[in-house]
Parts: C-alpha cells; structure tokens; sequence
C-alpha cells in the first residue's frame, strides 16, 4: 500500500545524511515522499545574518533540488529560518508552519531528528515536530521516527537527552550508494574522511548499522511513537 512521507529536516544535506538510502528505498517502492527544509543553512557562517552570501544560500538550495531529483522526491519545501538560530525563534512560529503542512499534505509517517542532537536546530525542529503531531483526533500522523546526522547526532556524547537508540533498521544496501552520490552533490557541505561528513564514514556507518540487524547496509531509526488502528 503506497503511504505518504514527510521528511522534516532542519538544513540542507540532513535528508541526505539523516535518511538518504531510506527515501531512495520509499521512493522506488512508491510511496509519495515530501521533503521540507526549515533553515537556510548557510548564514551560521558570519558574524550577521545580514552578511551571508545570497549566492551561496542559491547555490546550496539548487544542490538541494538535485538531490531532490536524483532520490526520486515527490515534493521539496525549502523554508528560510535563520541558520543555527533556531533558538531566537518562537516555537510556536515553527510548529504552526510544520501544522500548515502536516495539514496540507496528510502524511501517515513523519521522519525527523533525534532529540538529543548537539545542534541546537536539530533538536528544535524534533520537538517542533512533536508539537505539529500532537495526536487529537482524526491526526494524519500515525508513525514518527527519528534518524541520526553525522556531525550532530554522535557528537552530543549523549550530554543533552537520552542517546540515539535506533530500534528500526531500514535495508540500504541498494541505495547507499546513491545516498553518498547525493551527499556529494552538496559539495560545499561533504568533508574528507576522517570527518564524519565523509564518503567513508557515511558508508562505514552504514555497513556498521546493517552489520547489527544481519544486512549490508543499514538505516537506523528510534520509533517515537506509533498508533495502530482497526
């Protein structure tokens, strides 16, 4: 049964990083995949906003519609929250953009970060996305699952909530080779190994997530909630 699948991510690159293989996977399978991108993802780099290169934002989000097009996404929703600044932000601003979709689109799965991420964007827009999803009734949202981001997601130590603990295993191993050509698509945004941004690293933890469930290559996930109904 085709499902519908939103994919909300705080920059450009962390669909990639986050959940690249698995949307490839969905897609060929096809399911209906919308990707929303919240932040710009570029004006962290100077001392002001006001300062970030336009061309630079144009050129990281145009990299961003390739990746689109090569992973087979259906729709991608590319939004201009300030880089790393989440945090001056209302909540409230967040949640009630992510309600506007989650009401447009009806998706029965949502895909996010986890909640201890070390950047701080990463873990607002997981609770942004817990807000948005809160379960009333007649709620279109019935799975929630949260990935790790290389850079982000281990690199918190654990330090700011309960560590990643992935308890679903998504097979990749025909499409993490695909999701490292994504990645390198953002050319501004992959590092050389032994950063965890690098090709080597994306597929070692790939092979290590697999390795744990008996596949190739694998995609972990922590279930945030689920509802089963008649």
């Amino acid at each position: 049964m085709k499902k519908s699948v939103l994919v909300v991510v705080a920059h450009p690159d962390d669909e990639v990083l986050g959940c690249g293989g698995t949307i490839a996977k969905l897609a060929r399978e096809g399911h209906e995949i919308v990707v929303a991108i919240l932040g710009e993802g570029v004006s962290s780099r100077y001392d002001k906003r006001a300062a970030a290169d336009e061309e630079l934002v144009e050129r990281l989000h145009e990299e961003s519609r390739h990746v689109a097009k090569l992973l087979e996404i259906k729709d991608l929703l590319m939004y201009s929250f300030p880089d790393n600044r989440f945090d001056t932000l209302p909540l409230l601003d967040i949640v009630k953009l992510l309600e506007k979709v989650i009401n447009e689109l009806r998706p029965e799965i949502v895909l996010t970060h986890h909640g201890g991420d070390l950047n701080i964007d990463h873990a607002i827009t997981h609770r942004a996305v817990l807000t948005a999803s809160r379960p009333t009734e007649d709620h279109p949202v019935r799975e929630i699952y949260a990935f790790e981001v290389l850079s982000s997601t281990e690199w918190a130590f654990g330090q700011f909530r309960t560590r990643f603990n992935p308890n679903v295993f998504v097979d990749v191993s025909k499409t993490i080779k695909l999701k490292i050509k994504a990645m390198e698509i953002y050319g501004s945004e992959i590092r050389q190994f032994p950063h965890p941004r690098s090709r080597q690293a994306l597929e070692s933890l790939a092979r290590y997530r697999g390795s744990t469930v008996g596949l190739e290559a694998a995609e972990g996930f922590e279930l945030v909630r689920t509802i089963i109904c008649n």
